[in-house]
């Protein structure tokens, strides 16, 4: 029997979800923010998450993103609106896939059947402990391999070595001088300058518009760190504009 997991802050829409995939032969769990969905995501054994966008205390794209950190598990988006910026977000944070309200309950089963179905068949549980997965990057530190959206991003070693200490010391800042000890095993002796220019390059490679990055991130005077709060940040803007309309 698979574990599911419904977040959504409107109580009749959970126990309405909760019949339906209890009908159908899932055990359900439920959540009514997206910290209380973290925290369960980490607590129990769930194989897909049912996630409303708009709740208080911790909205769904934020509680998205903290899932990602630790967990490949599936995740379907609820959202009460049709534009189409609130499904790029989600998708693009990490969702796998989204349902407007006024959902179908047949569309809803058939969505959660494929997600599970494609889940088990890919081997399901937990980030493998070789793999970094943040946004669109996936590094594979088996195959010594980067993807893009699904796309092989040709790093040099320098610029794999690089990404992957950033990948993994998410929202950390690093000097120059710390991440060239870290990648090149030798103390600087004033040759930082090197650091800027790979990281130079490996925006070119892995970002939209290096002059302004989604992921890695300077901060004037101190350094260089992997930013995985971006696609939050753009939603909150989202929202506050929104707002004023």
């Amino acid at each position: 029997m698979y574990n599911i997991l419904i977040c959504d802050d409107e109580k009749d829409i959970v126990s309405a979800i909760e019949i339906y995939l209890k009908t159908a032969g899932y055990s359900v769990y439920k959540a009514y923010n997206g910290k209380e969905a973290v925290d369960m995501v980490n607590a129990k054994d769930i194989q897909l998450v049912l996630m409303d966008v708009m709740m208080p205390q911790m909205d769904g794209i934020t509680a998205m993103a903290k899932i990602r950190e630790n967990s490949n598990v599936p995740v379907i988006m609820l959202t009460a609106k049709s534009e189409d910026t609130d499904k790029v977000l989600g998708l693009e944070v990490g969702a796998d896939d989204y349902v407007t309200k006024p959902f179908n309950p047949v569309e809803l089963l058939a969505r959660v059947k494929s997600q599970l179905r494609r889940y088990m068949q890919l081997g399901g549980g937990e980030t493998p402990k070789d793999k970094l997965v943040i946004g669109g990057i996936e590094l594979d530190d088996k195959s010594k391999q980067v993807t893009l959206d699904g796309e092989v991003m040709p790093l040099t070693p320098t610029e794999y070595d690089i990404l992957k200490l950033l990948m993994q010391n998410v929202g950390k800042v690093f000097s120059t001088k710390e991440i060239y000890r870290a990648v090149w095993k030798e103390d600087p002796m004033g040759a930082e300058g090197s650091v800027a220019v790979h990281i130079r390059h490996l925006r070119e490679k892995i970002e939209i518009n290096p002059s302004d990055p989604r992921y890695i991130k300077v901060i004037w005077g101190r350094g260089y760190k992997m930013e995985v709060q971006y696609w939050i940040r753009r939603f909150i803007r989202y929202e506050e504009m929104c707002s004023l309309n």
